[in-house]
């Protein structure tokens, strides 16, 4: 069964890598919005953006931050971070560093966005994975292991 999952991450510094990502196949990810209807989307409003995002976790299993150089810093990734939880949804995280852009090769790794919140006192890095694929094959790490990591995140959030 093909997990229904949504992408977030900062579409400037990282769509290209993202795009890699989405081809794998494993997975049926929500489609991808172009530079010009984030545009439009972005001048609607916060509002409209809130719920654009909410309509976009309708039949999701699970939120997948893929992290990049600057990903943590981003309002509307961090939105989905805590929306999703707060909908119950599966979350992890996939730093995306080491995958190839073809414009601007690797980047420096990102910060864990979830180090910036806490659940109950407690540090939110320690309720969801964050997975670091193999520097050297990051592509196919990912492909190998995605819908394992999807399945891990889906349980542990079941007993959070």
């Amino acid at each position: 069964m093909k997990r229904q999952v949504f992408y977030s991450f900062h579409y400037d510094n990282d769509v290209m890598r993202v795009q890699q990502i989405r081809n794998i196949g494993a997975l049926e990810g929500n489609t991808p919005v172009s530079a010009n209807d984030w545009e439009t989307l972005k001048r609607s409003g916060d509002t409209a953006i809130k719920n654009w995002i909410d309509n976009q976790f309708k039949y999701k299993n699970c939120l997948i931050v893929l992290i990049g150089s600057d990903t943590s810093n981003r309002k509307w990734v961090k939105y989905e971070i805590e929306r999703a939880w707060q909908l119950g949804k599966a979350v992890l995280g996939i730093h995306i560093h080491n995958i190839k852009c073809p414009r601007n090769g690797t980047s420096v790794k990102g910060k864990n966005p979830f180090s910036d919140f806490t659940i109950n006192g407690n540090n939110f890095s320690n309720y969801v994975d964050c997975y670091d694929p193999n520097p050297t094959d990051a592509y196919n790490d990912i492909r190998l292991n995605i819908e394992s990591w999807i399945e891990r995140a889906i349980q542990r959030r079941k007993t959070a």
